[in-house]
């Protein structure tokens, strides 16, 4: 490299004060901005760009927050995509987080100045929407609520559990391994693939601390097999918890199959869990809703300590719960008419510029470890292959899915509004 280009490149100093990295510096922190500074002086002395470009480069790698999560626009076609978070929360909930960021009355009853039971109004709001419970808890996820729920209850006794409900949740995470990690001893009924309300009768005893019903949320069962509901086991004389994973609050008609809490509760569970990031549509958290003594024995157990969650999953799930529509709720129920019309103008546009693009049908699915085996008819912008790398590479990054050799970009887990960026990522990438 010339040394008089070198002498050329700004010194840092001089960098960190021109107006727009320092405006950044005070926004992202100095040590960040820094870093972008260094990369763009190397940049120029290796001849990649003009010392003069040096600020404006650097200024155009600022990242838009100091955190290391990028946005991403889940065009996958699996509305709950585990590895992007899961449930995207709505505006209200967004919204609610903002609002919540500073000082709150999270624990604060403004009106006495009395000290309040947290998340009161998250609480209260969760028994509105799911009035068959007595009472609800919140912790930080759905396999906390059964964890607590087994340490409170069944700590150093039985938990009566089919063998065909013994799931792995993902990750190598398995239902029976949470359970004998709280100190409680499991008790298999039945077979694989056939459970009778006999096998359960014959294992309730006086060390008995509950039985568990799990909900097979990730995989479909077929064939010679047989369950037993829970109406057939309220009257074993212990309590019955229910595992229904996916948090849908009220039956859906689009998922017959998939357990709710009111009508699991109205069957006679004593307690329900399950997570609020699934199809409630709220952040990652655990509910636990059901008779109050119950409730609260878990609320009051140590553990409960441990699990409980802040002030900014409060506020996201009470205005999930309080507010418009989910964009889950909005991708599940999204008409198909609708997503084939967004694909074909998405495609027309791109194909104008160049782009191999065109629009075609596909299928979607719930995703989340919820509802297995159900397929919703979609519409996606299908793209040639190597456009998959390209666009999780861009800003926003688009995910899709390879299928057949070409890259789809599966509308129904997308916002409309955000289109125009789908566009944009994909003419950024530009024809290939």
């Amino acid at each position: 490299m010339d040394h008089q280009v070198i002498r050329r490149i700004p010194r840092t100093d001089a960098l960190l004060a021109e107006p727009r990295l320092a405006a950044a510096a005070r926004r992202l922190g100095r040590d960040l901005v820094k870093s972008v500074i260094v990369t763009a002086q190397d940049r120029a002395r290796r001849g990649q760009i003009a010392p003069e470009s040096v600020a404006d480069a650097a200024v155009a790698a600022l990242p838009a927050t100091a955190g290391g999560l990028r946005p991403v626009i889940n065009a996958t076609g699996v509305l709950l995509h585990t590895n992007l978070g899961r449930a995207p929360l709505s505006r209200a909930a967004r919204e609610a987080v903002l609002a919540a960021c500073g000082a709150t009355d999270v624990e604060l009853d403004l009106a006495t100045g009395a000290r309040s039971r947290r998340g009161r109004s998250a609480v209260a709001a969760l028994l509105r929407r799911v009035p068959a419970a007595e009472a609800a808890h919140v912790v930080n996820n759905g396999a906390a609520a059964l964890v607590l729920a087994a340490t409170a209850l069944a700590a150093g006794r039985e938990i009566v559990l089919s063998r065909g409900e013994m799931v792995e949740i993902g990750d190598g995470f398995r239902i029976p391994d949470l359970l004998v990690s709280t100190g409680a001893r499991l008790r298999e009924v039945g077979t694989t693939n056939r459970t009778s309300p006999a096998d359960y009768a014959a294992a309730v005893g006086p060390d008995t601390g509950f039985v568990l019903k799990v909900h097979p949320s990730n995989f479909r069962m077929t064939g010679f097999t047989s369950s037993v509901d829970v109406g057939e086991l309220t009257g074993l004389g212990v309590p019955v918890v229910a595992d229904i994973g996916s948090g849908l609050p009220a039956p859906d008609p689009l998922l017959p199959d998939e357990p709710d809490a009111t009508g699991t509760l109205r069957a006679g569970a004593s307690l329900v869990t399950a997570s609020g990031d699934k199809l409630l549509g709220g952040p990652q958290c655990g509910l636990v809703l059901g008779e109050a003594r119950l409730v609260e024995r878990l609320a009051r157990h140590p553990l409960a300590r441990a699990l409980r969650v802040g002030k900014l999953t409060l506020a996201a799930l009470e205005a999930t719960l309080r507010g418009p529509e989910t964009p889950v709720f909005t991708a599940l129920h999204a008409e198909l008419e609708g997503l084939r019309e967004r694909a074909g103008h998405i495609a027309a546009k791109l194909r104008a510029e160049g782009v191999d693009a065109y629009a075609v049908d596909s299928r979607a699915t719930v995703g989340g470890g919820g509802a297995p085996g159900v397929t919703l008819p979609s519409a996606a912008v299908s793209l040639p292959e190597r456009y998959a790398a390209e666009l999780r590479l861009g800003s926003p990054a688009v995910v899709g899915r390879v299928e057949d050799g070409r890259c789809l970009l599966d509308l129904r887990a997308v916002p409309a509004d955000e289109d125009a960026a789908l566009t944009a990522a994909v003419r950024a990438v530009g024809p290939l």
